[in-house]
């Protein structure tokens, strides 16, 4: 069942509740979504599995596989909407305010 996750974004959990340890979950982002900056206290995997999406590293398509690094920060934008599958060790911790 597909939940509001944050504005312009859904999220269907896989396992995990996404408050402590390890989770997955499908993302569909609106077009024209953008995730606020956020860090990684843990791995996170994201494999689209359709549209695309970018951060400061680049772009991301259809079967475009990212690997974020514990440490590391990124915020996220679509402009045609996408559909991801995301791993998390543990829950991102978000760094700026949503807009």
């Amino acid at each position: 069942m597909w939940q509001s996750f944050r504005p312009g974004i859904e999220i269907r959990r896989l396992f995990g509740d996404g408050t402590s340890g390890p989770a997955a979950a499908l993302l569909k982002y609106a077009p024209s979504t953008s995730l606020s900056r956020h860090s990684h206290p843990g791995y996170e995997l994201i494999f689209v599995l359709r549209g695309s999406q970018r951060d400061e590293r680049g772009r991301y398509g259809r079967g475009s596989l990212r690997i974020n690094s514990p440490g590391s920060t990124h915020s996220v934008t679509t402009d045609e909407g996408c559909v991801v599958l995301v791993v998390w060790q543990r829950p991102v911790a978000f760094v700026a305010p949503e807009s």
